[in-house]
């Protein structure tokens, strides 16, 4: 398939390009590159992909020298002209748009960033899929649209209007508009509710990035809810089994789906979301300690309140996803993070 990607300079984005180029699709990576995070690791992402920074230029696609079936070009989701020009000469049979503008307290000091990437650029997304023929769209949801839910596990068949930061907000947005064009257009989407990714390459705002960070250089860690605060960590080579899943098998109509009972995570048109989360919360002090135990060394804690914008848990059901793909992330804690602790020392020279 000629599949687009949006995000590939990003941390779930990068390695499903790589998983995508290496089976033989042809690939197309698009990322605006933005200052977020420390772009040392944006770049650092496309040049193992095989994309020269120095070739870089907006609007240019950029041939990778690692594999032949992978380009990348620079835009922002945000360009309509640009993404409409991009989807009428490439003609996608795919599209698993990634890039969004992250992370739940950032939101809290920059709300235009995420209307903007999130709402505005994810238009232009599905706009570009209705008239230029793309027959299966996948798209990162987050587990923060749970928000106020307090039934765990969460599920998708739950209702999930309560978010609490504007983060969550904009990924709840991304379902309905794109469940408006799976029923308007017959265009098959999938939403993506990530539990806590984490691995090798990983975001330098994430909590095992800057942890790892700061053990390293002798410096404490703020741990929030005074480390009380449980999450669905899941590794990334599971998320990408996932989605890669997902990609392979576009949304079908649910046929028992009633409007006089409406199923959230389904529906009459080819529409459906599905978490893909480890199944397993772990409390965060135990997630440092599988730090601490892979660093080899003990890490100062300055114990914090609950943050605006967090939830205390996280807990992925993720029934529908083994179901429908026979599939279910299982990558232990403590075997990810010290995968990821191996890939940071290499990495950063620490």
């Amino acid at each position: 398939m000629k599949i687009l990607v949006t995000g590939t300079a990003g941390f779930i984005g990068f390695h499903l390009a790589e998983r995508l180029a290496s089976r033989g699709d042809d690939v197309v990576g698009l990322d605006n590159i933005n200052d977020y995070y420390d772009q040392r690791v944006k770049y650092g992402r496309l040049a193992f992909s095989g994309i020269d920074g120095d070739a870089i230029g907006y609007g240019r696609l950029v041939h990778s020298s690692k594999h032949g079936n992978y380009r990348f070009v620079k835009l922002d989701l945000e360009d309509k002209t640009g993404i409409d020009e991009l989807f009428r000469t490439e003609k996608f049979d795919a599209v698993c748009n990634l890039a969004a503008q992250a992370g739940v307290r950032y939101s809290l000091s920059n709300p235009e960033a995420y209307i903007s990437a999130n709402i505005v650029g994810f238009l232009n997304i599905l706009e570009a899929c209705r008239h230029n023929g793309v027959h299966n769209l996948s798209y990162a949801s987050s587990s923060s649209v749970y928000g106020l839910n307090e039934l765990q596990p969460f599920s998708v068949h739950h209702n999930v209007d309560h978010p609490v930061s504007l983060y969550a907000a904009s990924k709840k947005a991304n379902e309905l508009m794109a469940h408006t064009y799976s029923h308007l257009y017959g265009i098959p989407t999938t939403g993506l509710r990530f539990f806590t990714v984490y691995g090798p390459w990983g975001r330098p705002d994430m909590a095992l990035f800057l942890f790892t960070k700061a053990a390293l250089e002798g410096r404490p860690i703020d741990v929030f809810n005074y480390g009380e605060m449980q999450r669905d960590f899941t590794y990334i080579d599971d998320i990408v089994e996932g989605i890669v899943r997902v990609i392979d098998n576009p949304a079908q109509p649910n046929p028992d789906w009633s409007g006089a009972a409406p199923d959230p995570g389904s529906s009459s048109a080819p529409y459906r979301v599905y978490n893909i989360g480890n199944n397993q919360p772990v409390r965060l002090m135990d997630f440092i300690s599988a730090i601490e135990q892979a660093l080899g060394k003990s890490i100062e804690k300055n114990l914090l309140p609950i943050q605006p914008g967090d939830v205390p848990s996280t807990y992925a059901d993720v029934a529908d996803l083994v179901r429908d793909f026979g599939y279910k992330p299982e990558t232990p804690v403590q075997e990810g993070v010290r995968r990821f602790i191996a890939w940071y020392r290499e990495f950063f020279n620490a």
